[in-house]
């Protein structure tokens, strides 16, 4: 990588790091399932009209836009506003590398090699760790829910592997036709038909709505548009191992903002627990050594069809 595109993942980063305060700024006047479908609708709009459909099939994107948008947003979400702390977030979201690894030998029997299998070893104890120490304080609700939001991503991953996309900004951008419907079915149903639609009506009015306004456009244009089509420019130009391990970086970027802006004091047992997670996730991403064998397959299992 040269020194600009260096620069260029370091401010892709931290787009993607700050991303977690503009999710709590939303979620401090949306109600959470409301505020992802409400997010995804305005990015949806916008690309029907001006982006080309990419040429995959409708099954792929569908599972794309129902593992990474729908279910990880929602679990995301939900997770925040119940207590989920914004810095810890954004490193437990890191579960979905070694998530992505599992399922890819499960589902697509993809071949491990030693390393990946001691990364992710490595990787689930340190979010063995994380959870045992949030259980002491009764709040592992928030940690399950944020990991069920790393698998729905790794799910996510799958089928964007299985759509191999010429456009992958294209394939990113109209995943988010998806998750509106169901995010909004599930907002009716859960928080209740009309508690969404007062909040956009207060939102002008009061000043908890005008900081949930500027996170969702911090959302949808720095770290969609802009964040998303810099790194797919990225990965374009440079091979995909220099590139990825720098995604290692955004829940440092997110403590820090977290304590900067939150007043979020980490855990230093956590933060020990996070460098073993993060070390895990990097090691797993290493592909060298003989790859560890898979039995023969029988049917392969995809998931959402």
């Amino acid at each position: 990588m040269t020194a600009r595109d260096r620069l260029l993942a370091l401010f892709v980063v931290l787009l993607w790091g700050v991303n977690f305060i503009a999710i709590d700024f939303g979620l401090q006047h949306f109600p959470p399932l409301f505020f992802g479908g409400l997010r995804f609708a305005l990015i949806a709009v916008p690309t029907v009209l001006f982006v080309p459909r990419p040429k995959v099939r409708w099954r792929w994107l569908v599972g794309y836009g129902l593992g990474f948008g729908t279910l990880q947003f929602a679990f995301l979400f939900v997770a925040m506003k119940v207590g989920m702390p914004t810095g810890l977030a954004s490193l437990v979201l890191q579960a979905s590398a070694p998530f992505t690894v599992i399922l890819g030998a499960l589902l697509l029997r993809e071949r491990l090699n030693w390393l990946q299998g001691l990364g992710i070893a490595i990787a689930v104890l340190g979010m063995v760790a994380i959870g045992w120490n949030r259980a002491q304080d009764a709040a592992l609700l928030p940690v399950v829910l944020t990991l069920l939001g790393a698998l729905s991503w790794a799910f996510g991953n799958l089928c964007n592997r299985k759509a191999n996309p010429e456009n992958p900004l294209h394939l990113a951008l109209w995943m988010s036709i998806v998750p509106p419907l169901p995010m909004f079915a599930l907002s009716a149903f859960v928080e209740g038909p009309v508690v969404g639609w007062q909040a956009v009506g207060t939102s002008f009015t009061t000043q908890a709505g005008l900081y949930a306004l500027c996170g969702l456009a911090y959302i949808i244009v720095f770290a969609t548009v802009i964040g998303s089509g810099v790194w797919t420019a990225l990965m374009g130009r440079n091979p995909a191992s220099s590139v990825a391990p720098f995604t290692l970086l955004v829940p440092v970027v997110g403590f820090t903002s977290a304590w900067l802006v939150l007043n979020e004091r980490p855990d230093p047992f956590e933060l020990v627990a996070g460098a073993v997670v993060v070390g895990g996730v990097l090691l797993g991403s290493i592909r060298r050594g003989r790859p560890v064998e898979l039995p023969e397959p029988g049917p392969v299992l995809t998931p959402a069809r």
